[in-house]
């Protein structure tokens, strides 16, 4: 096999099209396939219709504190990537839950360096058993979504170094198959570019030998990228790299070795990741993974009279309460988002399938489930003989209109649409045209109905032919990406009768972009009074309550940050309301990120689900029940106030730069730096089973500790080792399953990069180091001397 010549290598440098990149045959370099991650196979998906399996968060994963948990889940996306023809998946993301604001905090294990670099090495691990590729990102500092696209992180080399390069450290030592630089400049330097981190540090004192792309169209030059130490260009075809790399050769502005050398790496990955393939896991041992990962990340914090478990049978009534348990929030809203199979099903599902027969389950929402964007309960306009009774008839035009016959025609049964060129071909969307989608409308109820539409470019919504509300505005295609990203509709209220059948159909015009979006719903006129008045009158005759809250996928989306961490106003009152009712309360909250729970004392019982995916009713269930264990520990601090959260504060300056002022006091360091204690610290929670830790040893690099499990039921602890100087720092872990009434000696490896620190160089200890063995990251615990040898 011949060596690839100068040309090909250039070419190799960019991707071929939106998902793969350029293959030279006769050189034996294969074309690559990749799709978003990191909860499933996203991106390749065509649209809702094409499911995935979808895993349990970052967020969840790192409240497991488990290592095997998020291998389990990796090989299970691996699995799917093989079964869908994917070579390589952008996942996982090591970015760090600096601010709880963060719009893709979910997205992230945890605001612990080590935490998140062990789980997000551990699920590479699972991933890659399978012959798919990893592809870890946002290299570096891609924190928070506001401006992301052009944000400059102000960061000391000691902070660089310590905490936010560190989990990517752990992924190249785990093998990554490539990674991802993020879109944000870095100290003044767009990450792409950025020759101190991708060549000097990367490539150079980590030896990484694989490639390292850029995130979709953030590359912006072509001397800069190729000589910052970037390899691969995504999306294609080429925009700065590929055949210009040749020009910039000739003219002397690049090193013609660095283009060999980014041919060679992409080679190197493209060879590895379209290898052997292990064969697909059967469906129901991914089904069982996955449900067993969302009850591992279950963090129960509160369980007043030992309210939970509550077996089938122990109580007459059960109150099942709270948008969340028939709108459950899965996932984030991102690019990345997955579509789920239309029969998954919600909480109140599984949980009247294990209550049924021995207690009566009565289920009141209490507050509309879908705040910013409802649904579009229609039936299609058109029969087009695709058996689908639900969703909108949809019309693709060459004209700018609607006029003339359609390009094409479908039913679509979603109220989101998003359509990439390349990957959806209904329409010319890189091109002027338009959509319309239609459908008809049966109301229940005669009054005030809530009409919603958003779109990359202008729209509006006519009522049985007479329009009634206008949207958006002509866009130019550099603004296409960040209107689609924010997601934001406007509304109208319009009188309907029930019983009366409308004709509802959004026209939709666009200017050509290579990616275009529609959006719309109805909300229906039911009085936030009158649900919040049922809901209270079942809570009050219930036994108990299984009040599930929490968030829309909306609420964590890309290129927008949250304004607080409350829970929606209409939440808050419904959770105090539902609490005064009923004081045997047990709260579920489903959201990602860390929120503000100054309300968690109210209920009896207090449970984080995090997002938990597909398995997240069949987990709560068993776990509400007694089956299973809510295996989790906090991933994340929950402050007491928002002032106390260091680095909570996400808007650049007027120069474009956000300064990360607080170092690495950031999450847990700083509330303990601060003297501010958290609410619920990081590590935090507890099972049902209960465990006494003593006899605690240093034994070599690692601290040894005799774990008995008290209680008369199965279960798990979190062994916790920190570090106080010069503050604190998680330095190892272990998660521990024993036997009712077991005892057991275990031990918990330090990791010595968790000891170290920046000074120009790295420094080690001398001597010995005071490690505080715990249950979280403000328990006193027990402390021992460890030696720490040079």
């Amino acid at each position: 096999m011949r060596e690839p010549s100068f040309d090909e290598c250039c070419t190799l440098t960019a991707g071929a099209a939106m998902w793969s990149s350029v293959a030279v045959p006769e050189a034996g370099i294969p074309s690559f396939t990749m799709a978003d991650g990191p909860m499933g196979i996203a991106s390749g998906n065509v649209d809702e219709r094409d499911v995935s399996l979808l895993t349990p968060c970052p967020t969840a994963l790192g409240a497991s504190w488990d290592v095997e948990t998020a291998r389990r889940v990796g090989t299970v996306v691996g699995s799917d990537a093989v079964a869908r023809g994917v070579d390589a998946v952008l996942a996982p993301n090591l970015n760090l839950a600096r601010s709880p604001l963060a719009g893709r905090a979910f997205e992230y294990f945890s605001e612990d360096p080590l935490l998140a670099g062990v789980l997000g090495a551990a699920w590479i691990d699972g991933l890659q058993s399978t012959g798919t590729g990893a592809v870890a990102k946002h290299l570096v500092c891609n924190d928070s979504e506001t401006e992301r696209d052009r944000v400059d992180v102000q960061v000391d080399e000691r902070t660089l170094r310590e905490v936010y390069l560190l989990p990517f450290e752990l992924a190249v030592e785990a093998g990554c198959a490539g990674l991802l630089a993020a879109y944000n400049k870095v100290n003044g330097r767009w990450c792409s570019e950025q020759g101190d981190i991708l060549t000097r540090i990367v490539k150079g004192e980590w030896q990484y030998p694989y490639l390292v792309m850029s995130d979709w169209f953030g590359t912006h030059s072509t001397d800069g990228t190729l000589g910052g130490g970037l390899d691969l260009e995504m999306p294609g075809p080429a925009r700065f790299l590929g055949p210009k790399a040749a020009g910039a050769v000739e003219e002397g502005r690049v090193d013609r070795a660095r283009v060999e050398d980014a041919a060679r790496r992409v080679a190197a990955t493209a060879r590895r990741v379209t290898g052997p393939k292990a064969p697909a896991l059967p469906a129901a041992e991914a089904q069982e993974i996955l449900e067993q990962a969302a009850a591992d990340g279950f963090v129960l914090l509160r369980n007043e009279g030992d309210m939970l478990p509550l077996p089938p049978g122990e109580v007459r009534r059960i109150a099942v309460i709270g948008p969340n348990a028939a709108a459950p929030c899965y996932q984030g809203g991102t690019f990345a988002k997955i579509a789920v199979a239309p029969d998954t099903p919600a909480p109140i599902d599984a949980i009247r399938a294990r209550y049924g027969a021995e207690t009566e389950i009565v289920f009141e929402p209490g507050v509309d489930p879908q705040p910013r964007l409802p649904a579009m309960p229609v039936t299609p306009a058109r029969d087009l003989g695709d058996g689908c009774t639900e969703g909108m008839t949809l019309d693709y035009f060459e004209s700018e209109d609607c006029s003339g016959a359609p390009l094409s025609s479908e039913t679509r049964a979603t109220n989101s649409l998003v359509w990439f060129v390349g990957v959806h071909e209904q329409g010319r969307f890189d091109r002027p045209g338009s959509i319309r989608a239609s459908g008809r409308f049966m109301p229940t109820q005669s009054g005030a109905h809530r009409f919603y539409l958003g779109a990359t470019g202008t729209a509006r919504v006519l009522i049985d032919g007479r329009e009634v509300l206008r949207a958006g505005r002509e866009l130019a295609s550099s603004d296409v990406m960040g209107v689609l990203k924010r997601g934001d509709a406007e509304s109208v209220e319009v009188m309907l009768e029930a019983g009366h059948e409308v004709l509802v159909t959004a026209e939709f015009r666009y200017t050509g972009a290579r990616v275009q979006g529609l959006w719309y719903g109805i909300r229906s006129p039911d009085s936030a009074e009158a649900m919040l008045t049922r809901a209270v009158q079942a809570a009050r005759d219930a036994d108990a309550v299984f009040l599930i809250v929490g968030e829309t996928s909306d609420s964590s989306v890309e290129s927008k940050d949250r304004p607080d961490t409350k829970l929606a106003p209409e939440q808050l009152r419904l959770i105090e309301q539902v609490c005064s009712a009923n004081p045997r309360t047990a709260a579920i909250v489903n959201v990602g990120h860390a929120f503000d729970a100054e309300w968690g004392d109210r209920a009896a019982a207090l449970m984080v689900a995090w997002y938990p995916g597909e398995g997240f009713a069949g987990a709560l269930a068993s776990v509400l029940g007694g089956d299973r264990e809510p295996g989790g520990r906090m991933p994340v601090s929950i402050a007491r106030n928002e002032a106390d959260y260091c680095g909570y504060a996400l808007q650049p300056d007027a120069d474009g730069r956000l300064s990360y002022d607080e170092g690495t006091r950031f999450g847990y360091r700083g509330l303990i730096a601060n003297r501010t204690p958290a609410r619920h610290a990081l590590g935090s929670g507890f099972g049902y089973a209960r465990f006494e830790l003593s006899g605690v040893r240093a034994e070599g690099l690692a601290v040894s500790v005799t774990l008995r499990n008290v209680s008369g039921r199965a279960g798990a602890e979190v062994v916790q080792l920190y570090r106080d100087v010069p503050e604190t720092a998680l330095c190892g872990f272990g998660k521990f399953h024993l036997q009712a009434g077991e005892e057991r000696r275990v031990s918990v490896a330090i990791d010595p990069r968790a000891l170290r620190t920046w000074d120009g160089g790295w420094r080690t200890p001398d001597g010995s180091v005071a490690i505080r063995v715990a249950r979280s990251a403000e328990d006193s615990g027990m402390t021992v001397e460890v030696s720490v040898s040079d």
